[in-house]
């Protein structure tokens, strides 16, 4: 390691013998595999406790140059919920109705979405998560960002599993564009919309579609070493 005059500590990670590294493995992928999109979200209250230990957990996640650019804003007000799913329902007529290709809606007929959007009012919390393109000093003096979109796409996956953890259901949605969320909640010009997702517990006898994910083989390809 190079030479620093920042401090390091002790790496704290935990290691496992082999045959339990595989069983957590394929217990975790089993885990997760069971992760849905939902759209039919009850309005049963979730502890504001689990909310934002996930939040935290998603703010675990690596970012260039450690600058973590990103902030999770938590709606649960009804009237705030109402204006955002009007403007979202706004911008998602136009698109349903001219902005998307046919290809894209024909892409979109097996997951049986529209323009409604009625969770947007339903789910308990929407969590909308910024993307800061870049930061200020204590001076006020503008600081540079780095790989923000790769940073905050990052987090959001840490933050989709961690609500899979606790057994909740989310839905990221991104009704472009998002202008309006920036406005709605106020947040200041370096902030810039980058997903918005409800979060709660499944409605009762809730249905997802009936799609299949991609096999090993079409996912992973492996460069071996040859010892011919």
């Amino acid at each position: 390691m190079l030479e620093s005059n920042y401090k390091f500590v002790p790496y704290q990670g935990t290691q496992y013998p082999e045959q339990e590294m595989l069983e957590r493995s394929q217990s975790f992928y089993d885990f997760m595999d069971q992760r849905r999109t939902v759209r039919s979200f009850s309005d049963q209250p979730v502890p504001e406790e689990v909310i934002k230990n996930i939040i935290m957990t998603a703010s675990t996640a690596p970012s260039g140059a450690h600058k973590q650019p990103w902030t999770f804003c938590v709606v649960t007000d009804p009237e705030l919920k109402s204006k955002i799913r009007i403007a979202a329902e706004k911008e998602e007529y136009e698109n349903y109705h001219g902005r998307m290709s046919d290809e894209w809606l024909k892409d979109l007929e097996p997951l049986a979405t529209d323009w409604n959007k009625p969770f947007l009012e339903i789910a308990p919390y929407l969590i909308v998560v910024f993307k800061k393109t870049y930061d200020f000093d204590e001076e006020g003096n503008k600081r540079k960002n780095y790989y923000v979109n790769e940073s905050v796409g990052l987090a959001s996956g840490f933050l989709l599993a961690a609500i899979h953890n606790v057994g909740l259901v989310a839905l990221t949605h991104t009704p472009s564009p998002m202008n309006f969320l920036q406005r709605l909640l106020n947040r200041p010009k370096n902030e810039r919309a980058f997903l918005l997702v409800p979060v709660g517990y499944p409605e009762q006898q809730t249905q997802v579609p009936d799609l299949q994910r991609k096999l090993q083989e079409e996912v992973i390809v492996y460069y071996e070493e040859n010892h011919d």
